[in-house]
Parts: C-alpha cells; sequence; structure tokens
C-alpha cells in the first residue's frame, strides 16, 4: 500500500472517530462543539470518501446504521403525560424559598421524598394489561422518540410487570444510567479495539438511544431507574413513597436511595450527606430532586409552563480540578475577533478529558491574573462546559509568564484594534486565517451548501493556493483537484457537480453567505424582504437599516463597515462573474398568521428551527430573533433559555410545539 492509500484509510478512520465524538457531544443536548453546519460538512465528507475507497470502510461506521445517517430516524410518539423539566436552586436559601412557598400555597408544613439527580437519559415506559408496550425519549416533554427496540435490550426494563393483576394502563418516568465501573471496561474495549474512548456515560446512554442497529445498544450495558408514575388506569398511590414502593413491587427498580423527609431542614441534610458521598457512588448524580410526598399537595401546588411547582432540583457544586496552563494561544475568528485560549495539562473532569479552556477575551484574563504556567481550578459548567474558576497564586515558582495580546494578527501580522473588550483583526478577507473562515462558512449548510465542502477541504483547496476567496470555488478545474492528495474521479465530479448547483441562490441566503458582522440567518432574511435586491442592501444608509424594527446601530454599523470595504465588493463582483446568480424572495400570500410575530426558543423535536421559522412566513406571519413587545407569540421547545423568562416578564403569549403545530394545521 503506498502512502497515499494510508493516508487515505487513516483519514476515513480519523473522520469517523471525530463523527462519532461529535454524536455524543450533540445528544447531550447543548454541549456540542461543532455547530449543525460543521457536522454535516463531517458527514458528508466522510460518506464520499468511503463511496471512492469502499475497502477502507470500517464495519463500524457512523455512516453506516440501516444506510442513513443517525438523527431524525425514530418515529414520534406522544407522551401519556408531559414530561417537564426542574426548576433548580444552588444553595440552602434556595432551598429554603422553595419549601416557604409550597407552604405559603398549601397553608401549612409539607413533607418531602428526596431522590438523587440522576445524570442520564430521561425516558417514558408505557405498559398495557402488564405488558411493556412501548417506550420512548423525553424529546420535548409532550412528544418524544420512539425507541421501544433499544429499551428491550435493557435487562432491568421489565417484559411483564411482576404482580398478579396489573392495571389496564400504567407508564412511568425513569433514567437510563450506564454505571461508571461498565463504563470504565467500554473505554478499555474502546482503546483496544483500536477505538476511540466515550466522553462521559451520559453520552454512551445518549447514544445508545439513538442506534438504529438495536445489537450495538444490547452490547452495551444499561440500567434503568424508575422515579414517577405518570399515568395510571387504577387509584394513584397517595404519597411519592408509596408509589415507589409500588412500582419496585410492579418490577421496576426504583430511584436508588430515595428517602422520606418530614421537612426542609431533613432535605438538605440529605442533599449535604450525598454530596459527600458523590465521588464513592457507582453512578453520576448531580444533585438532589426535592418533591412534595402528597399527591394532593402536588395537585394543591401545581404547574407552571415548563416545570412543577411541587419540586425541585438542589443541584451539587460543580464539579472542578486543579491542572497546569501550558500555554495561551490567540485563535482568529471569521469576524476577526481575537481569542485567547488556554491548552491545559489534560485533566479528568468527572469522566470528561478537559484538555482546553476558553479565556474569552482580554478582560477575563486580566479578572483572573492568569498567566502561562499558573496552576488553576478548571470547571465544567453545568457539569459541561469547561471554564477557569481561579487561579492557584499560591502555587506559583516565578516561572510563569504575563499574556498580552498580540499587537499583530497572527494570522496576517495585521495591526490589532481593540473595540469595547474585543481585539479585532480589521484586516478582514485578506487575512489568511479570516478567509479560511469565510469561505467555511459560505460553502455551509444554512448559506450556499455545497455538499462535500468541508473546514478540511477548505484548508487543503486554500493552502494549495486553489482557493483565495469564495469565488474562486466557481473557478476550480477538475485537473487542478485531481493533482491533489486524496482526490479521485468520483470525489471530484461530485464536489464540481455540487459547486454547479449552488450557482443560484436565493438573496437572504447569500446575504447570510457573506458573513456580515451580526447578521444571521433571520436578519438576513429580513434585509432580503426589505430592500428586494442585493445593491439596495449595499447602498443603503445607516437610517435605513435602523428605522427596520430588529436592526439596532450596532448590526447597521457592520452591515455598512462591510460593503464599505473594497475587498469584500471585489469578491461579491467576482462571484457574478463566476455564474453566481442571486434570486429574489418569493412574495408570500397573506395566510392565517398574517401580521403575527412569532419567536422560538429551545430545541423542537418534530420540526427543525429553520422549518418552523419557513412554516410561520408561508402562513404570512414573522419571525423575530429576540423578544419585545411586538412580539405576539413565543413557541417554547425543550430546554427553553432567557427568551422565556423574557416573554413571561412581558406577558406575551407562550405556547409549547405541539400547541405551534396544531395552529399550523388548523
Amino acid at each position: 500500500m503506498d502512502n497515499s492509500m494510508v493516508n487515505i484509510k487513516k483519514k476515513i478512520k480519523e473522520l469517523s472517530n471525530e463523527v462519532k465524538r461529535h454524536n455524543e457531544l450533540y445528544y447531550t443536548k447543548g454541549v456540542p462543539e461543532i455547530s449543525d453546519a460543521a457536522y454535516d460538512s463531517l458527514i458528508r465528507e466522510l460518506k464520499g470518501l468511503e463511496k471512492e475507497y469502499p475497502e477502507y470502510e470500517f464495519k463500524d461506521s457512523p455512516t453506516q446504521l440501516v444506510g442513513a445517517p443517525i438523527p431524525d430516524k425514530f418515529s414520534k410518539v406522544e407522551h401519556t403525560s408531559p414530561m417537564l423539566s426542574l426548576e433548580s436552586v444552588n444553595d440552602e436559601d434556595g432551598a429554603y424559598r422553595f419549601d416557604e412557598s409550597c407552604r405559603k400555597e398549601t397553608g401549612g408544613p409539607v413533607d418531602y421524598i428526596c431522590e438523587m439527580k440522576l445524570d442520564g437519559i430521561s425516558i417514558e415506559l408505557v405498559y398495557e394489561n402488564g405488558r411493556f408496550l412501548r417506550g420512548s425519549t423525553r424529546g420535548n416533554g409532550l412528544v418524544g422518540e420512539d425507541v421501544t427496540l433499544n429499551l428491550k435490550t435493557i435487562k432491568n426494563i421489565p417484559e411483564r410487570l411482576k404482580i398478579k393483576d396489573p392495571p389496564g394502563l400504567i407508564a412511568v418516568r425513569g433514567e437510563i444510567m450506564m454505571h461508571l465501573k461498565d463504563f470504565n471496561n467500554l473505554n478499555k474495549q474502546q482503546v483496544k479495539d483500536g477505538k476511540d474512548p466515550f466522553a462521559n456515560p451520559r453520552n454512551v446512554v445518549a447514544g445508545s438511544m439513538r442506534q438504529l442497529d438495536y445489537r450495538i445498544t444490547a452490547g452495551r450495558k444499561l440500567h434503568v431507574y424508575c422515579y414517577r408514575i405518570l399515568t395510571y388506569s387504577e387509584e394513584m398511590p397517595p404519597t411519592q413513597k408509596e408509589a415507589l414502593s409500588l412500582m419496585e413491587k410492579m418490577g421496576f427498580t426504583v430511584s436508588p436511595k430515595a428517602t422520606y423527609c418530614a421537612g426542609m431542614e431533613d432535605a438538605i441534610l440529605y442533599h449535604h450527606r450525598l454530596e459527600e458521598e458523590r465521588d464513592a457512588l457507582d453512578y453520576e448524580i448531580d444533585g438532589v430532586v426535592i418533591k412534595a410526598n402528597k399527591l394532593e399537595v402536588q395537585k394543591k401546588l401545581g404547574m407552571r409552563t415548563t416545570n412543577p411547582k411541587w419540586a425541585v432540583a438542589y443541584k451539587f457544586k460543580a464539579c472542578k480540578e486543579v491542572t497546569r496552563v501550558e500555554d495561551i494561544v490567540v485563535q482568529v475568528g471569521r469576524t476577526g475577533v481575537l481569542t485567547p485560549l488556554a491548552f491545559l495539562q489534560s485533566v479528568d473532569i468527572s469522566g470528561v478529558t478537559v484538555s482546553r479552556a476558553t479565556l474569552h477575551n482580554m478582560d477575563q484574563v486580566k479578572r483572573l491574573g492568569i498567566k502561562i504556567g499558573d496552576y488553576v481550578k478548571v470547571e465544567r459548567a453545568g457539569d459541561v462546559i469547561p471554564y477557569i474558576s481561579e487561579v492557584l497564586k499560591g502555587k506559583r515558582t516565578g516561572k510563569e509568564k504575563s499574556f498580552k495580546m498580540p499587537g499583530e494578527c497572527p494570522s496576517c501580522g495585521a495591526s490589532v484594534e481593540k473595540s469595547d473588550v474585543f481585539y479585532r483583526c480589521p484586516a478582514g478577507l485578506t487575512c489568511p486565517a479570516q478567509i479560511k473562515e469565510s469561505i467555511t462558512h459560505y460553502v455551509s449548510k444554512d448559506a450556499v451548501d455545497i455538499e462535500g465542502f468541508s473546514d478540511k477541504t477548505v484548508s487543503q483547496l486554500f493552502d494549495n493556493g486553489l482557493i483565495k476567496s469564495a469565488a474562486d470555488i466557481y473557478c476550480l478545474k477538475k485537473g487542478e483537484l485531481l493533482s491533489l492528495p486524496g482526490w479521485k474521479e468520483k470525489k471530484t465530479e461530485n464536489l464540481l457537480k455540487a459547486i454547479e448547483e449552488s450557482r443560484t441562490i436565493a438573496l437572504d441566503r447569500f446575504i447570510f453567505a457573506l458573513g456580515i458582522r451580526n447578521v444571521g440567518k433571520h436578519i438576513a432574511k429580513v434585509l432580503a424582504k426589505k430592500f428586494g435586491t442585493l445593491e439596495k442592501v449595499a447602498s443603503a444608509k445607516e437610517e435605513d437599516f435602523t428605522e427596520i424594527d430588529e436592526i439596532g446601530p450596532e448590526i447597521a454599523r457592520g452591515i455598512l463597515a462591510f460593503f464599505k470595504e473594497k475587498h469584500n465588493m471585489s469578491v461579491i463582483h467576482k462571484l457574478g462573474e463566476n455564474g453566481v446568480k442571486i434570486t429574489k424572495l418569493k412574495k408570500v400570500p397573506e395566510g392565517k398568521l398574517e401580521g403575527k410575530k412569532f419567536v422560538f426558543t429551545g430545541s423542537l423535536i418534530q420540526v427543525t428551527r429553520s422549518e418552523a421559522e419557513r412554516r410561520v412566513e408561508e402562513a404570512g406571519g414573522m419571525v423575530s430573533s429576540g423578544v419585545g413587545p411586538s412580539v405576539d407569540i413565543v413557541v417554547a421547545g425543550e430546554k427553553a433559555g432567557s427568551k422565556l423568562d423574557e416573554a413571561k416578564k412581558h406577558g406575551i403569549k407562550i405556547i409549547d410545539e405541539e400547541s405551534f403545530i396544531k395552529m399550523l394545521k388548523s
């Protein structure tokens, strides 16, 4: 095997492992390291290589699960009862405030059941006449994905309830877990097989539920711990304590170490005791769930939009470890912002290996007083995102080195400019780092969407002098590509075909593809609707932009600065010369949502965010990126963020995804 073939095989394996790693990150919801567009590019590149070199395709390739990508291949199923999230508190004061609210609403003392807040994946198990009917993921709380086949491989989920007269219907909520011992054994096997180890047990669980081949799930030792009866055709037990006992009699493994607490003082003691025992447990937990014990109290307290008033998650302190800063380097982003990044001695924090942490900006560097060589405390915010919380200045030896933001861009050498807390390279599309990032952005899925054009492809073509801007993409020749390592007939033809298909593009997608600072997909569509042509956008004045409801002075200045830059206009002109045609947005006829303005927050499960926005606009409505007085409806998906709080504050109508879908159909 010649060196080029060895390199191709190695690249396929590296891409395969990278996709697997990002699959795991993605399914933890909110922890992905890359955008959806970048992930899609990786998948496309891997598929292209596997088609061209089938002899190097690995049996466990993430592209080969029933011949289709992993996501979006499970049927949707409506839960028998909403599976809501929990409000959380981080200290004793928060726990006492929760208790005070419960007592005030009910007019007397409240007793509680305390359970571990298991760090796994929430599921619903439904039984009819004692037989396991189906199981589904939590999804958005109302609708989840049917993962029954995968759940049937978990040994402690009963196929039949272990009681003589089973109810006609019972649905219970539980958490799928992987014990640390089993997780460590799995990772040992991964390494032995030449595969990348998994990041943490929760990721293994999430990935296992997304497997289309249930035999893969069966090979992993998973457990389910049940903690709530969601629906019951018989008379509900009067207390949570009795509900746990009933579930146990039926054959379910219930939440471990669940404890009755006569009042909040006992609950807080339980929390502190469990926090001390945390590291000795064989599974990961990140807090304690405190629930009102009596069902009548739960009913009296009721529900909020997204969580019950009768339960709270009392979280543990963030996991932290001490490690050393080996270096601080500067990364140059697409808009020229310079971001300091700390390279760390690798450290394990709750099963995740951390080797780097962003320092965000120089203000953060100064606030921490961090130096190269310092020992630091690294935490994972919400047990997820790594950040440096403290510098251990007492451990300094005098050999540490101060970090200063460079006066020149590390990529192009241009003099760095300071704006607010940011340092920025002003060179724009003459800076190699920004050029690469801008081309990667231009070809991404939400922009021009050229299949097969990954960030690695961009770097290879740029470094070999074949492209210097997005416009050069349309001048690529077959012979040039075939001369590069790893490029063969099929791959080259596929890319050139994809490039040809991208020559015609809608105005809003083209504006977004240009990578104008602070102009995302939504603002790009707003501009396209308002001005109609790129020429009108480019020639508009600041007041033309700021008179638009959703565009403020900062966005306006970013647009003006972009079109004032001669190099940017040169690239746009060259794109036109090379055959790129920009089409106008189609006029939308008046529809059922005419005049209504929507905001989406959180993750949607039945439709993608892009699809939801498109359907609103097709029905005559408008979509806003922020909550304000002009917004009529906020659609709250899973893990809705600060926009939901803003909507409540302003009294804006809030609906869930299911209601939104019904609104479209009505």
